[in-house]
């Protein structure tokens, strides 16, 4: 009775110190704020400026709402201007993405599986020419790129954005680390004594315990495809190949040298038009994407 008497005060002690708030940083809670700011004004004036009419964007104050509300309107223009132009980048960013960002993860998926548990003379350097690359900028490469494609007869096709796009050297690294982790050796050498093949291993163990890692992968992949906006401006002429990116690029500089601006509220529309699949997916994905991030970070 008397050990229980003795142990209520510090039970209560660690009751009130479970129970206790967090501390919080004023300074830390400040620049937080200012971030939060930055990232969200822009997008605040992209949505606000969507809703006028061309003459409300030349004489109202960008952060607040003009006269009519011209979304919709807006909206119809943008997708119907120059014979429906516009749909035509958007099914070009998808094809895109869907091949350039798909394969990368795909080839990303299958490299780091291999590199992370499969040991081979030269894995070292491997490792060595991964980093490397990591280190180097996309912009740098594309002027190589496009002289090695002029000379293959690639320029000037969706060929020249999406083969340079399924090499991904981030997401082959973070893939690699991933799987060094998530996959125990344990499980695949058991799968092995019950007779499964290499690729049924693949298939059937590792891939459903790398599935946050694939999906933090494609995101990255997706997000860096879908903006991509240096490597199709040197490599694409045509118009009609053109990403959304330089296409309403484009836009904005016939905007600027048609005199009056007579086209800016489709840039303005067609800018809110483009981002919004990005914000979506990430929605969707959400969950997976945080999983991935988090994972590997808590040892037990």
């Amino acid at each position: 009775m008397a050990t229980t008497t003795a142990l209520r005060p510090a039970q209560r002690a660690r009751s009130k110190h479970s129970f206790a708030r967090p501390r919080r940083s004023p300074l830390l809670t400040a620049l937080t704020g200012l971030v939060m700011l930055y990232s969200l004004v822009p997008l605040a004036w992209l949505v606000i400026n969507s809703t006028k009419s061309q003459d409300d964007l030349l004489s109202s104050f960008g952060l607040w709402f003009g006269d009519d509300f011209s979304l919709f309107s807006n909206i119809t223009d943008t997708l119907t201007y120059d014979d429906g132009i516009f749909l035509r980048w958007l099914g070009n960013t998808v094809l895109y993405v869907v091949v350039g960002a798909g394969g990368a993860t795909v080839l990303a998926v299958m490299g780091g599986y291999a590199l992370a548990k499969f040991d081979f003379p030269g894995k070292k350097s491997v490792f060595a020419v991964v980093i490397g690359a990591v280190a180097v900028p996309g912009t740098a490469l594309a002027v190589p790129t496009f002289l090695m494609f002029s000379e293959m007869g690639l320029t000037n096709t969706p060929w020249s954005v999406i083969i340079p796009s399924l090499i991904s050297p981030f997401g082959l690294y973070l893939m690699w680390t991933f799987a060094t982790d998530a996959i125990p050796t344990e499980l695949m050498e058991a799968a092995k004594m019950d007779g499964a093949s290499e690729l049924r291993t693949f298939v059937q163990v590792a891939l459903p315990l790398l599935a946050p890692g694939i999906v933090t992968v494609l995101l990255f992949s997706m997000v860096a495809t879908w903006n991509n906006y240096f490597l199709p401006l040197v490599m694409l002429k045509d118009p009609d190949w053109y990403p959304l990116t330089v296409g309403l690029n484009s836009w904005n500089s016939q905007a600027m040298t048609a005199g009056g601006d007579v086209i800016f509220n489709l840039v303005i529309t067609g800018s809110l038009l483009t981002i919004l699949p990005l914000i979506a997916a990430f929605l969707l994905l959400q969950r997976f994407w945080q999983s991935g991030l988090s994972a590997g970070s808590v040892k037990e």
